[in-house]
């Protein structure tokens, strides 16, 4: 799936959306820092409006903005579920969203290595959900040697906890193998 170009408005201002550099092209649709925090939230299996507001602390109107945005070019997916009461979206990421996962996380390095936080943590880790070994550079288990996929990967937020987190899989779910 190709990511959409122009924005809610209309085409990206100066005619990048026909240029040829693609950073450009990412950086006008992901280069907010409420998008990356949405994305690092939706991979890491956050789906619900409420959610996203209460672990973000964003105001309503700017995560319905952003929200609306990911969803018009495809990153981010609205799948309609019920609550009890009427039914609701949720929003799933596409395989464009989660293909954005090794940024994420070459981004929080980046962000350990060369900011300081208001408390020191360790910098976030990609651990094999299976053997709960570290993933290297390579994308193999640094414990067991297997080839760790996205769906056996976890990330451990030391920010938020200790405990690995599965990343979330892209919408439709594909089969599990």
């Amino acid at each position: 799936m190709q990511a959409k170009t122009g924005g809610p408005a209309g085409p990206m201002p100066g005619g990048h959306e026909s240029r040829g550099c693609p950073i450009g092209r990412a950086g006008w649709l992901l280069g907010d820092r409420w998008v990356l925090l949405i994305l690092r939230e939706a991979t890491v299996g956050v789906r619900r409006f409420d959610e996203f507001r209460e672990r973000l602390g964003i105001a309503d109107n700017i995560l319905a903005d952003r929200l609306r945005r990911l969803t018009e070019h495809d990153v981010l997916v609205k799948v309609p579920y019920h609550d009890g009461r009427r039914q609701r979206q949720e929003y799933r990421l596409t395989q464009a969203g989660a293909d954005l996962a090794p940024m994420l996380r070459a981004l929080a390095d980046w962000g350990h290595r060369y900011t300081r936080g208001a408390a020191p943590n360790s910098p976030l880790t990609s651990v094999h959900a299976g053997c709960g070994g570290e993933i290297r550079a390579d994308g193999t288990c640094a414990v067991c040697g297997a080839t760790v996929t996205r769906d056996e990967e976890a990330w451990i937020p030391t920010w938020r906890s200790d405990e690995p987190v599965p990343l979330a899989r892209p919408w439709p779910d594909p089969p599990p193998a």
